[in-house]
């Protein structure tokens, strides 16, 4: 069995719980004296008999209300009297009747619907967020929300699911047609020809840069009966056309040469959305790329990466990531303040996610309270309820010798008019 959690201020309660059980004893003890000194009252006078009657019928009341409070928590004197010991012997049929009793009153449909109505949930929580200092209090707790799931996964665990679900993803889907598509946009854009410009003049810059190069290709490439001189001449020809035809191509944004790439780029957009051939291609450099071992150590590290760059702006209080949550927060909090549409709508979200949750999962709810009060230790549970309503109950037991004393004066009286 399970014991109970100790309740706070426990230690005060037993001690009230004693001296309400020592007041009661004491109005029992006092009826007992007295009805004691006025049965062995020698000659009495007639007024004693009242006196007889009502102690006697106190002592009754104050034993009948004692066995009836002891009899909840405990059999009387260990006797086995019957219906006895009601809270230790019917804990698990309390427990499922307190399930059904809040299933049935507190996790009904519309109980909860009305409730949640007045309540007014979405302008009470926007009115909230709307200030900065809870919406950094809540910001504080997600960020440390986000920090606990970070260390929660594990580094391979997060790798192996970004491998299964973005690489593989990544490898059944072909590359031809959105590269294509891709680069018929880019060009329709002329966001290309920066590009083209670039290479241009990184290629005249080259070819300016290195003439001794250039002329050391063809002098290379001479006849070995050819002079030197005329060697030197055409090289020095060859370099000088090379140059010219570069720079041609940097500055004139029509040179032929220039709209001979356009064309190969459109023609090669093309193809790669409807050549068989050129698309196999495409998936083959997919694949190398994919398969290097450089492409490989990126896709492992992403994750680690991302890991840190998630945990240091979590960490920091002026990080973009909180500075922007912050502000979204006090945003939506605004906009539930002031706008009754969006309230509404929100009120109308959170009926539904609760109606839905009392609707599909009130069984389970109430189950968990009759299981945990099946769980708890009878005789403990006993003592634990009796401990937080016994003080109450002892004032049944005053109560009973008050009123059994006044009933047995007014029952003698009667009997003594009457006779």
């Amino acid at each position: 069995m399970e014991q109970l959690s100790p309740v706070p201020g426990e230690a005060e309660k037993r001690r009230a719980l004693r001296r309400m059980k020592g007041v009661a004893l004491a109005f029992f003890g006092a009826a007992t004296l007295i009805f004691l000194g006025a049965v062995l009252w020698p000659d009495p006078p007639a007024w004693v008999g009242y006196v007889r009657a009502a102690a006697e019928a106190g002592m009754v009341g104050a034993l009948a209300d004692w066995f009836a409070v002891t009899a909840l928590f405990r059999r009387p004197l260990g006797l086995p009297i019957p219906h006895t010991a009601i809270i230790p012997t019917k804990k698990d049929a309390l427990g499922e009747s307190l399930g059904d009793f809040v299933g049935t009153n507190f996790l009904a449909e519309d109980v909860v619907r009305d409730r949640l109505r007045r309540v007014g949930v979405a302008g009470r929580l926007g009115g909230w967020l709307a200030q900065p200092d809870n919406a950094e209090r809540v910001t504080s707790e997600l960020s440390t929300v986000l920090r606990g799931a970070v260390a929660v996964l594990r580094d391979e665990d997060v790798q192996a699911v970004m491998e299964q679900a973005v690489v593989r993803k990544v490898v059944d889907v072909p590359w031809g047609p959105p590269l294509g598509k891709l680069l018929q946009r880019v060009m329709a854009d002329g966001t290309h020809h920066r590009l083209v410009d670039l290479i241009c003049d990184q290629a005249y810059e080259w070819v300016s840069r290195n003439q001794d190069l250039v002329e050391g290709v063809v002098s290379k490439r001479a006849p070995s009966w050819s002079p030197k001189f005329v060697d030197n001449l055409v090289a020095d020809r060859v370099y000088e056309e090379v140059l010219t035809f570069a720079w041609n191509v940097k500055t004139d944004l029509n040179h032929p040469m220039r709209l001979a790439v356009d064309k190969f780029l459109h023609e090669f957009a093309g193809q790669l959305q409807s050549d068989p051939k050129v698309m196999a291609r495409a998936e083959q450099v997919k694949h190398q790329v994919l398969d290097h071992p450089e492409v490989r150590k990126v896709i492992g590290s992403a994750w680690t990466t991302a890991k840190r760059l998630l945990l240091d702006a979590a960490e920091d209080p002026s990080s973009e990531l909180r500075t922007r949550v912050r502000t979204a927060l006090v945003s939506l909090g605004g906009k539930l303040s002031g706008d009754t549409d969006l309230r509404r709508k929100a009120d109308g979200w959170v009926e539904g996610a609760a109606a839905y949750v009392v609707l599909n999962y009130r069984a389970e709810i109430t189950t968990l309270i009759t299981d945990t009060v099946r769980r708890w230790d009878a005789e403990e549970t006993s003592k634990k309820i009796e401990l937080q309503v016994g003080r109450d109950l002892q004032f049944i037991r005053i109560n009973g010798t008050v009123v059994g004393a006044l009933a047995g004066l007014v029952i003698y009286s009667v009997a003594q008019l009457i006779s």
